[in-house]
């Protein structure tokens, strides 16, 4: 199984993926708040989304998984 991780730590803001949406690299997956900045969160792989693991209002950590994908 393959993630998709945030790339900064905050509060996830918004979600642009949904369970068997195809992402491509690149492809903007999320927007997190830090540090009063929002920022966007690509994804650095493509494939399928079998499992959001987040929602909005959740903290993550810098490299926790937003996501499983498979190719």
């Amino acid at each position: 199984m393959k993630y998709l991780e945030s790339s900064v730590a905050g509060r996830i803001v918004s979600l642009h993926l949904q369970e068997g949406q195809s992402v491509s690299e690149g492809d903007e997956i999320a927007m997190v708040e830090s540090m009063k900045m929002e920022l966007p969160v690509e994804a650095e792989q493509s494939g399928t989304v079998t499992k959001v693991l987040v929602a909005v209002g959740d903290e993550v950590d810098e490299a926790q998984h937003i996501a499983e994908i498979e190719e």
